[in-house]
């Protein structure tokens, strides 16, 4: 019997990268293989159908191992991340009860968004009570006209419970840069650099507690690929590192105060890959200062070069879940979208991971959500055993290639932003929010023609749903942090991709009159119903009733059986050869009664045109358009 293995390598011959595409191209049937089958993706490269062993060729990344620098295959040598939630603080009180009960549900980070106006010794010392300060990471978000008086009073009620400083671990989340992106704050660059300076010399006996935060989550929510996001990162982070260095500040206590708050996208492989390529260049900017080890004659770390601090190379990444593709109808579709971009973060091997409820686009979550999101984590290390494995995408031919593409896109930002005065010019002079306001309005117009897929929103929505009240204006949080302060900088954008078709949707359930949209389905039995069913979800994503049929022998069976159900939209489903002599019976017999849309778009389309056949839906025309359009002939 062992005689008769199989051997793959001796009885299947090899077969080389060309005899695979030949292959397919023969398959193809003479359809473009470009064309068809590689993807030129929104990150500015194109991805190959399939990959071999020799795309790794050259690749550095291949030869790095967990822990090492670049760190491209994560800053430690396992993968454990932390379970964050972050808590209003608007009570002390309420919020430290609030946050004792989370430590017992599985939470290891926590973040405060703490009151301002409320800021005193007495408020940190409620909001921390029975709090283990030692075996949590502790994270605050205050205004960074506040961060250096934050840090006093945090180190102060340490001391006075008796910590060892040097073991605790969190942050305070100062980030003036990020206040003039969200906030319109026009600061002058002395303003910010003597901000970041402030709270980074004032920080001292917290070595372990890093105080300047790069809040990329911000350009995520307003829509940002990948690689832009993290092209923006590096350059964000790049600044406060040289505002600290050229204020005295050592390269590796600079390096060491900075941490990443990053969103996480939908797009599964190419967030695992922005997170692996985000340390390494992260590493390679931070080498460049040349960061002498200061962690004391106790420090075991392996220097880089034989000298550098690799600590202060480390990135440090908090990742959230992102709120650009989250929607109002079908929400708990939030759910599968959050737990997929849980996973490409945590797979990544980032260090702590929030995932926001799913209801936060249409009111103030509540207990349960919370948990839902929290439990989210919790599944993948406690069932999934995703902590477990460090960096599973090292050696895939596919990650490793989009993790060199995502890098070479991202550092081509960064050098560009360089070149044109740092990340803080960009921002002074509105080019970053230029930027993301074209890219917000590329892919609003992308989910408009479904170029870009929102499951529940502009593709097989929930027919029947309705809101009933659920929505809520306000977010419920009162922090007094500036929400409402005049603005001064154009800001970045802040619709959700959903909006706009929820917009419509919300406008027909205030309607007095729910438009029906009935399906005439005639003729070919395949394309009557494929076309069918593309014209249900299409009317069903403004909220319109759809009435779909089995199919009618003759025109006039349809029209009749239309208007017996009160129909306000009669769509033809048919075959394209039909239509020239099915469509304008129907049209004919409609007289303009009710609208008449052919599902389609035949040859013979410029011919119906000028019989008088105005409306084509197929999967070229813009829906949200089509659909506004709509609206304002059938709205009461």
């Amino acid at each position: 019997m062992a005689e008769n293995k199989l051997n793959l390598l001796q009885d299947f011959p090899a077969v080389s990268t060309e005899e695979w595409k030949e292959k397919i191209v023969t398959d193809l049937k003479g359809a473009d293989f470009e064309k068809k089958l590689v993807w030129r993706t929104t990150e500015g490269f194109n991805v190959q159908p399939f990959y071999r062993q020799e795309d790794l060729n050259g690749m550095k990344t291949t030869d790095s191992a967990p822990g090492q620098y670049p760190f491209v295959r994560g800053t430690k040598d396992n993968n454990n991340w932390l379970v964050r939630q972050n808590i209003c603080a608007k009570d002390a009180k309420a919020a430290n009860q609030k946050a004792l009960d989370l430590l017992t549900k599985g939470v290891e980070s926590l973040g405060f968004h703490l009151n301002k106006q409320e800021l005193s010794a007495d408020y940190i010392a409620a909001l921390l009570s029975g709090i283990p300060a030692d075996k949590v990471s502790l994270n605050f978000k205050v205004c960074a006209c506040k961060g250096v008086e934050l840090i006093g009073l945090l180190t102060g009620y340490f001391r006075a419970q008796g910590y060892d400083l040097s073991q605790l671990k969190g942050s305070v989340e100062i980030d003036p840069i990020n206040k003039m992106l969200t906030k319109g704050k026009p600061l002058t660059k002395e303003q910010v650099s003597q901000k970041v300076v402030a709270v980074v010399e004032a920080n001292k006996a917290l070595p372990h507690y890093r105080v300047l935060s790069v809040h990329s989550v911000s350009l995520n929510n307003a829509g940002a690929y990948c690689a832009q996001e993290l092209g923006y990162a590096l350059a964000w982070g790049n600044e406060y590192m040289q505002m600290l260095t050229e204020a005295g500040v050592d390269a590796a206590t600079a390096g060491k105060a900075i941490e990443f708050k990053m969103g996480i996208g939908g797009n599964y492989f190419m967030e695992i890959a922005k997170f692996r390529a985000a340390r390494m260049l992260w590493a390679t900017i931070v080498r460049q200062y040349e960061p002498v080890c200061n962690c004391g004659s106790a420090c075991q770390c392996e220097k880089v070069d034989g000298k550098y601090c690799p600590c202060a190379m480390k990135m440090y990444v908090s990742a959230q879940t992102s709120t650009f593709n989250k929607t109002v109808f079908d929400a708990y579709v939030n759910l599968l979208r959050t737990q997929t971009e849980t996973m490409s973060a945590s797979l990544a091997g980032v260090d702590e991971i929030t995932v926001m409820p799913f209801d936060i686009t249409y009111k103030e979550s509540d207990d349960f959500s919370e948990r839902i999101a929290r439990n989210q984590q919790l599944l993948l290390k406690e069932e999934a055993h995703f902590n477990k494995v460090v960096d599973p995408a090292a050696g895939s031919y596919y990650l490793e290639n989009l993790t060199a593409n995502i890098a070479e896109q991202a550092w081509k930002l960064f050098l560009d932003i360089q070149e044109k005065g740092g990340m803080y010019e960009m921002v002074a002079s509105e080019e970053v929010q230029k930027a993301m306001q074209q890219t917000q309005t590329q892919r609003l117009q992308d989910v408009a023609r479904r170029k870009e897929t929102l499951l529940g929103t502009n593709q097989f929505p929930n027919f029947t749903e309705k809101t009933e009240g659920k929505i809520q204006t306000s977010c419920g949080c009162h922090c007094g942090c500036g929400h409402h302060e005049e603005a001064g900088l154009m800001t970045l954008p802040a619709a959700r991709a959903a909006e706009e078709f929820e917009v419509l949707r919300l406008a027909t359930e205030a309607s007095a009159h729910q438009p029906k949209a009935f399906m005439l389905t005639i003729g070919n039995l395949a394309m009557r119903l494929a076309r069918a069913q593309f014209s249900c979800n299409f009317f069903a994503c403004a909220g319109y009733q759809v009435i779909d049929n089995l199919g009618f022998d003759t025109v006039e069976a349809g029209v009749e059986a239309a208007r017996k159900a009160g129909a306000d939209i009669i769509v033809l489903c048919s075959s394209d050869d039909e239509y020239a002599e099915l469509a304008p019976k129907a049209w004919e017999l409609v007289q303009g009664k009710e609208i008449f849309v052919v599902a389609g778009a035949p040859a013979c389309m410029e011919d119906l045109k000028a019989q008088g056949i105005e409306n084509f839906i197929h999967v070229r025309v813009n829906v949200l358009e089509e659909l506004k359009k709509y609206n304002q002939q059938l709205l009461k």
